[in-house]
């Protein structure tokens, strides 16, 4: 299963102020983010693992020594793309400090490379002692983001820093820390992907060999980048992307339907998906025998990415892709801009799918034309490479 890669490991301290962190990983959810948590021994006494199950939809890791087969310590390290520990205790930034690795939690942050952001908690007394301070100090010059604490009202009548912070804050800090990620955060991407079919008789369909890997690419990229995706995939064998919405359609029709649905209130659709330009008029409700076998008569489908382009509002962008055969690279660009204009598109994808190239393949190489009159070359690169360089041209003309 494929994992968004805006995902974040949410490690909670045992301190008091950690049933706060319940909010927090539903506004992490909010902006984005996939959660894991993972509590350690002592925090267990004021939230139980239930609870973050419950909230986080996510298995809850709580013991080195619990499935060791797996190896949690570093397949969590590996598979987050920030760890944020909230609250983090004294007790906690002394272990991180020392290098220990004496719980689950510490053997994560000492098996992971990647950005570790710290959310102190703790009695104004325990945040100002040298030990604590010079512990943080420590960690910081390590590369940690160590966020200072709010000044308030602490547990019983003392007042002072060592709050924990809001959680607006908290977001806000971990999205300018992770801010080369969220380049599409607020915004909503529809993506098609795969290739429709069209029932013959129950055992026979016209179709085509789109894979879906493209669109599959593109919705990863896009809640990468923040941004809220729904995937409209036909016929793929595709495993699921963990924190996408994902709609299985079967013929174009049923896209169509989709399409028309949700367009309205995104501000992009990315037609990726590879749609049959027609279908049986009158397709069989039991299989044809060859005794049966007649000429077929067939009728078009509806053309999604020119509906979507005619009905697109200010504001909202189209991406279209075009596959040609046998075609010179400057006859290509013609083709694709002549399409582009035709459909009322903001880009287009068009590339040569000649003897068998780019469908079910994991590189691709084309031409990507924008309506502004940008055209990009793109040569032999991966899917995923590809996904970027739109996405990026995407934003330029969301302005």
């Amino acid at each position: 299963m494929f994992v968004r890669g805006r995902e974040i490991l949410l490690g909670i301290g045992g301190g008091i102020s950690a049933y706060k962190s319940c909010e927090l990983v539903r506004r992490l959810q909010d902006n984005g983010f996939v959660v894991s948590v993972v509590p350690t021994k002592s925090s267990l006494n004021f939230i139980g693992a239930s609870t973050w199950a419950a909230l986080s939809g996510k298995k809850v890791y709580t013991d080195l020594w619990s499935d060791v087969e797996e190896v949690p310590h570093i397949s969590l390290a590996q598979n987050c793309s920030a760890i944020v520990i909230a609250p983090t205790t004294a007790d906690l930034l002394s272990r991180l400090a020392q290098g220990r690795a004496d719980d689950l939690l510490t053997n994560i942050v000492l098996a992971s490379t990647k950005p570790k952001i710290l959310v102190p908690a703790m009695h104004p007394e325990m945040w100002s002692n040298p030990a604590t301070v010079s512990n943080v100090d420590i960690l910081r010059k390590r590369g940690f983001l160590v966020l200072e604490p709010d000044h308030g009202r602490m547990t019983g009548d003392d007042v002072g820093v060592g709050r924990y912070p809001e959680v607006a804050r908290i977001i806000d800090e971990i999205n300018q820390h992770l801010l080369r990620n969220a380049d599409l955060l607020g915004k909503k991407i529809l993506i098609t992907a795969g290739g429709t079919r069209e029932n013959i008789d129950p055992v026979r369909f016209i179709g085509n060999r789109s894979s879906g890997k493209q669109g599959f690419a593109l919705a990863y990229a896009a809640a990468k980048r923040g941004a809220q995706v729904h995937l409209v995939a036909a016929n793929t064998q595709l495993p699921v992307i963990e924190g996408i919405t994902t709609t299985f359609v079967e013929t174009a029709d049923e896209m169509d339907s989709i399409v028309k649905a949700e367009f309205p209130f995104s501000d992009a659709l990315i037609m990726s998906a590879a749609v049959s330009d027609f279908k049986v008029a009158q397709s069989s409700e039991h299989k044809l025998h060859k005794e049966e076998i007649k000429p077929i008569d067939i009728v078009l489908n509806p053309d999604i990415v020119a509906g979507a382009g005619m009905m697109k509002q200010k504001g909202q962008i189209v991406v279209g892709f075009a596959a040609e055969t046998s075609i010179e690279l400057q006859k290509l660009q013609s083709a694709g801009r002549d399409k582009l204009l035709a459909k009322g598109l903001d880009l287009i994808y068009v590339n040569d799918v000649s003897d068998g190239k780019v469908f079910g393949a994991d590189q691709t190489s084309g031409m990507l034309i924008a309506k502004s009159g940008t055209v990009i070359d793109v040569p032999m690169i991966s899917k995923d490479t590809l996904s970027e360089i739109l996405l990026d041209q995407l934003l330029v003309e969301l302005g």
